[in-house]
């Protein structure tokens, strides 16, 4: 296989025809890891993999995947989205490392944006939906309102294009937060985050008896308010996953049938990441029914096929627990308050998921609920590390959030944004 000049190792193809999607190819030297990064910076932009294609022999890859936008009327800057993918693609000139190590970069900066501005419906979610057209990742937020109808909103957040350093960057983001608060915006700052907040990660304190509502492998069957189980969710406890040592000498075959949602394919990739295991050659059909099929050649990181019952069992329990919980969302009573809460896994790398705070503030404005105070901390189980977002809900007319109905529909409602339902 050749080696590609720079421009060719990411190439998008545009659709003809409206509606038809575009097709991401990316060929460039092999990492452990490299099907999950690159289908999480898809996510991040608001794409949906409608089919995909892998192949590598362990040093070089080649991966075709068939995106459109979610919805279709979302903006793609796809000059932007090629720049991110081919940050995440090793450089031909370090080939030669890769059977001994994978790339490693530094994190990225950390900037704290301080926004003061006067309270209004959806307003978190607007200012959460513009960082994300500005490819500003929030990894922390405090949210907090005032008694005179104020709110201070402290985003802790990077940058995809890596350009904040730059003051016409940073005066850029203000400008833009500034046209979209218009009269209600007071004072926008944007600053390189201090100590306080650089290698130091905020972890919940929650009780436990929420702890285990919302970690729980298992869905709750106590309350409806608490993890409700909607029919698509039902659906998803009927994935299959076959294993087959037979077919192919040197790898274990996964054929996979699972409900489609959300997210999916980067669940299964963080998964295969995360237990260190290789994707050689893959195929991810298009959704029928509702229904997604995948076949995965894989192999542990030694070369090794995936052998032993209990091996395996314990490969497709992490991957149905990833299909059937790749999120969970519960609503509970803080004191007098009621709180929303939200999950998802932690990768290894310390990479949260993407666009979770835009599906949750979305939802919650869709449903005409103003959030009175917000955060994104940290939570460790046993076996994982989990992002937890908290919301503290002001009560209204339309969903008074003592009803247990209410807090079902709520809880549903984002349930749904999130898995794209």
């Amino acid at each position: 296989m050749g080696i590609p000049s720079w421009d060719d190792i990411v190439l998008i193809e545009h659709g003809k025809n409206s509606g038809e999607p575009s097709v991401v190819k990316v060929n460039c030297p092999d990492k452990a890891g490299l099907g999950c990064d690159l289908t999480r910076i898809i996510l991040e932009f608001g794409l949906y993999v409608t089919r995909g294609d892998f192949s590598t022999d362990g040093k070089w890859c080649y991966i075709v995947l068939w995106v459109v936008p979610r919805p279709s009327s979302l903006k793609i800057d796809w000059e932007s989205l090629k720049s991110r993918l081919l940050s995440a693609c090793p450089s031909c000139l370090i080939l030669s490392y890769f059977n001994q190590q994978s790339s490693c970069s530094p994190p990225p900066q950390v900037y704290l944006l301080k926004v003061f501005c006067l309270d209004r419906k959806g307003l978190l979610h607007d200012v959460t939906k513009l960082l994300c057209e500005l490819e500003l990742s929030i990894q922390k937020v405090k949210v907090m309102t005032t008694p005179d109808g104020k709110v201070l909103d402290l985003f802790f957040i990077t940058d995809g294009m890596d350009l904040l350093h730059t003051q016409e960057r940073r005066n850029k983001t203000c400008k833009h937060l500034g046209l979209v608060l218009g009269d209600y915006c007071i004072s926008c700052e944007l600053e390189l985050a201090g100590p306080e907040y650089v290698g130091q990660q905020d972890f919940s304190s929650l009780s436990p008896e929420v702890a285990e509502d919302l970690f729980s492998c298992k869905l709750s069957h106590k309350d409806a308010c608490s993890q409700v189980v909607t029919s698509k969710v039902a659906r998803v406890n009927k994935a299959m996953i076959t294993v087959d040592n037979v077919l192919s000498p040197a790898h274990t075959l996964l054929q996979i049938q699972c409900t489609d949602q959300k997210g999916l394919i980067y669940d299964i990739l963080r998964t295969f990441k995360d237990l260190d295991i290789q994707i050689a050659y893959g195929r991810i059909s298009p959704t029928a029914k509702g229904y997604r099929n995948m076949d995965l050649f894989i192999q542990k990181r030694d070369g090794k096929k995936i052998v032993g019952d209990e091996s395996q069992v314990a490969l497709c329990s992490h991957l149905k627990e990833e299909m059937l919980h790749p999120l969970r969302v519960t609503i509970t009573s803080r004191g007098p308050d009621t709180e929303l809460l939200v999950a998802n896994p932690v990768e290894l790398s310390g990479k949260g998921r993407p666009r979770v705070f835009y599906d949750v503030t979305f939802a919650l404005k869709t449903l005409g609920i103003c959030i009175f105070s917000a955060e994104i901390d940290r939570h460790s189980t046993s076996d994982r590390q989990w992002e937890v977002y908290r919301f503290l809900l002001e009560e209204s007319r339309g969903f008074p959030l003592a009803s247990q109905q209410a807090r079902s529909e709520i809880v549903e409602r984002v349930k749904g944004t999130l898995m794209g339902w």
